[in-house]
């Protein structure tokens, strides 16, 4: 053990003017003189020693015990803020004092550990150092000395406090603004969700009056012939007069039902891929001009305008593409070239051949566009008619001309008329006589005895005109129990149902049938099915889907198919 402190040193004495560093009010002396200090010695009367240098400097708050052992249990309960050890003791030295302190402190924590020897042999110094010890006092002590390096060790061990504090303080602040930026990201998104959904539907609602101005004007060809053929039924009307409005009427029903599934497309979002097929774009004109002839001669006569619209075919072959879209195009370049005849004018259609292309021109003798409208005309929803106009017709016409692989140029001046040219490429698959017309396919190879189920009589009635017209056999069912009832009465070659009914689904219908006859043949027809040619068996039970509304023409290209397999 270490030489009594008493008997070397005479009592201690603070003088008056004796005051802390300047490094150390940086933490102020109250917070210093409030730390807790332990201190641990074998000798009593160094024990009483050090505890009244440290009552004359002003700490009062210090505990001390002359059993090592108890050393470990002091700092457990105590949590000193700084450990004066000797190190020459009984049982446990200052290195086996110095271990159990370290082993009970966090590893981040910082307790000075200052150890009181007269032992300053390198070895001494070295081992305790090793052991964990922070600084050394050494014996006989020096006052001014020991009250430095209490203080100086204490300042470091209340700035690690202050440090640890600000720590915990800047965690738990970044942890609640972790939280908050988590909710303000949380009601981002539904926000966004919020203004996509509303975009969407302020999308959709534009489209939808696109969709409604082009159905109209189907709609108003098929009403306006269909009242003109009635008329000329009274009087006895002949099959060469009644052939071109009905031929109409047809071609404007076809269009109609491709604008439904456009208007599918949209909210369903399915990429589908443009037919390929020769298409005459003379005749297409000639449609087209058929088509629009309410809107540029009768509301434009009504209105006091005068609208002339001529042709002028050139020599062309054929053209790759889908014919109702393409009469789309020439359908929106006439409805567009009519309004921007406010005073009547002259709209010009004009077909040409063009290096690899041909060339579509739609000129009008209009107000013209300035060079800023030319540029955006083409972009969806801008639009200069105000509430008039939706902005999608002219951007229809470039999604159009784009899938089929052509190109559009729009050559304008304010006063002095509009010339839209679409080129698109030329046909590499013949001629348009090369493809079959529609009602030249005939049916299946052989008779068939069919069963057909719908839930609306009129629908029931022209399946069997359609049916019957070939010499098919057909019985009809306008429910699924009924349909079930006459088909396990007698033998049937194909069942074509509805989807939706009231009773029954086609579905769940034809998977009965398959349950009683896995060989028969089911055709579904719906209205929520796309293009009929992409249509795709919506269940094993369902050979073929076709959409309404269905031709003739298709009906039979669906017997010849679905039956070719048996």
């Amino acid at each position: 053990m270490d030489a009594s402190l008493e008997s070397i040193a005479p009592p201690l004495e603070i003088a008056p003017g004796v005051c802390f560093p300047e490094k150390f009010a940086a933490v102020g002396p109250d917070a210093v003189h409030a730390c807790k200090i332990l201190v641990i010695d074998d000798e009593e009367p160094n024990v009483r020693l050090l505890g009244r240098i440290l009552t004359h400097a002003g700490f009062d708050n210090f505990i001390s015990t002359t059993d090592s052992t108890e050393a470990a249990a002091l700092a457990v309960d105590f949590q000193p803020d700084i450990v004066l050890t000797d190190w020459l003791m009984p049982e446990v030295d200052g290195c086996g004092v110095i271990e159990q302190v370290r082993a009970i402190m966090g590893t981040d924590d910082y307790l000075p550990i200052v150890v009181l020897t007269a032992d300053i042999t390198p070895q001494t110094k070295k081992r305790a150092l090793t052991a964990g010890a922070t600084d050394f006092l050494t014996k006989p002590f020096d006052t001014s000395e020991v009250l430095l390096r209490i203080q100086n060790l204490l300042q470091a061990r209340l700035s690690h406090l202050a440090v640890q504090a600000q720590n915990a303080t800047l965690e738990e602040s970044v942890r609640l603004r972790t939280i908050d930026l988590e909710r303000a990201l949380v009601a981002l998104q539904h926000s966004q969700q919020q203004v996509i959904q509303q975009e969407r539907l302020a999308a959709l609602g534009a489209m939808a009056g696109g969709i409604a101005h082009d159905f109209n004007n189907a709609l108003s060809v098929i009403m306006g012939f269909g009242e003109l053929l009635l008329r000329d039924a009274e009087h006895g009307l002949t099959r060469e007069a009644a052939t071109g409005p009905i031929t109409t009427i047809l071609t404007a029903a076809e269009d109609g039902a491709r604008i439904v599934h456009r208007l599918r497309q949209f909210y369903c979002q399915e990429e589908t891929s443009v037919p390929r097929v020769p298409v005459e774009l003379n005749q297409l004109v000639e449609q087209a001009i058929s088509l629009t002839q309410p809107r540029w001669q009768t509301e434009a006569t009504v209105a006091g305008r005068s609208i002339t619209v001529v042709a002028e075919p050139g020599d062309i072959p054929c053209v790759e593409g889908d014919a109702a879209e393409l009469r789309e195009v020439l359908t929106n370049l006439i409805f567009n070239a009519v309004d921007a005849l406010p005073q009547g004018g002259t709209i010009t259609l004009g077909t040409s051949l063009v290096g690899e292309s041909v060339a579509l021109r739609v000129c009008d003798t209009g107000t013209g566009m300035s060079e800023e409208v030319r540029q955006r005309c083409l972009e969806p929803f801008f639009t200069t008619k105000g509430k008039r106009g939706t902005g999608l017709g002219l951007s229809m016409v470039f999604g159009i001309t784009h899938r089929h692989g052509g190109t559009i140029d729009i050559q304008s001046e304010l006063g002095k008329g509009t010339t839209f040219t679409v080129r698109l490429p030329l046909s590499t698959s013949g001629s348009a006589e090369d493809v079959a017309p529609p009602d030249a396919l005939s049916g299946s190879n052989r008779l068939l005895r069919v069963l057909v189920v719908d839930d609306q009589p009129i629908l029931c009635q022209l399946l069997c005109e359609y049916l019957q017209e070939d010499y098919h056999t057909v019985e009809t069912a306008l429910s699924g129990s009924d349909a079930l009832k006459k088909f396990r009465a007698a033998h049937f070659d194909l069942v074509i149902t509805d989807h939706v009914m009231t009773e029954m689904t086609g579905e769940k219908l034809a998977a009965t049938i398959k349950e009683i006859d896995p060989k028969i043949r089911v055709i579904l027809l719906t209205g929520y099915a796309g293009d009929p040619a992409d249509a795709r068996p919506s269940s094993e039970a369902i050979d073929l889907v076709l959409g309404k509304p269905l031709s003739r023409a298709a009906l039979r290209a669906a017997l010849r198919k679905v039956m070719a397999a048996t």
